[in-house]
């Protein structure tokens, strides 16, 4: 799933610290190119790198027993994948999955460390964004027990958005329904109903954001509360 979007120019957690550790930082991080489908870790697996996203977008998805998944958060040029180092814990407790194909920055888990214990001001932001973070999974937990499907799909398009920089993506039903935890025919009820208030337009896996306020209206309230957060704390 590439969308087509600009491209993003700067990690906006990175983009916050002073630039005498932004830059030194930048410099030693390898710039990749993500792919759409690519694991980045899996649950109980040691964490080899982290990732800045600065045109990319990653999944955080739990599983239950058999095939059953639900996505649980999600990482744009907002954040970075790899937090729990920032505990001391290099084993992944979830499974990443690039949902959104570009360019990242790339550093290995034993640089970061350094990188975290020579600049206080990285981990101050760390410490915040692991905050944020926190309270977008206990959100997720939330909306999943609680929110109508189509709520929940508008929060889950609006999320995606904010981090493909587009008004315009692709998503299948197949993957909509694996990463909102329901059945394919719930998933094409919801899509159907936010077409039918002409708040989106859904055709051959694109979905285009034709009235953003609209869509906001139609989330449930967890999409503004965990922007509010995030704002408060890294804003």
């Amino acid at each position: 799933m590439v969308p087509a979007r600009r491209v993003v120019a700067a990690n906006r957690l990175l983009a916050g610290l002073p630039a005498k550790d932004r830059k030194p930082l930048i410099a030693r991080c390898d710039r990749v190119e993500l792919s759409f489908g690519q694991v980045l870790d899996e649950p109980g697996e040691r964490i080899g790198h982290v990732y800045f996203p600065i045109g990319s977008y990653v999944s955080l998805v739990t599983k239950a027993a058999g095939e059953a998944s639900l996505e649980v958060g999600l990482i744009g040029d907002e954040g970075m994948h790899g937090v729990s180092l920032v505990l001391g814990i290099d084993v992944s407790p979830l499974h990443a999955l690039v949902q959104g194909a570009g360019p990242a920055y790339r550093l290995s888990a034993h640089a970061f460390r350094r990188e975290c214990s020579a600049r206080p001001a990285l981990q101050r932001a760390l410490n915040r964004y692991l905050y944020v973070l926190m309270t977008q999974l206990a959100q997720s937990a939330a909306c999943t027990r609680y929110h109508l499907i189509e709520a929940r799909l508008a929060r889950w398009l609006l999320m995606t958005q904010d981090r493909a920089h587009a008004e315009t993506f692709s998503v299948t039903h197949e993957f909509l329904a694996w990463m909102l935890g329901v059945r394919r025919v719930g998933v094409t009820g919801a899509a159907a109903a936010l077409q039918r208030k002409h708040l989106i337009s859904y055709r051959r896996g694109v979905v285009t954001v034709l009235n953003r306020r609209g869509l906001e209206g139609a989330s449930c309230t967890c999409y503004q509360i965990n922007k509010n957060v995030y704002d408060r704390m890294l804003g």
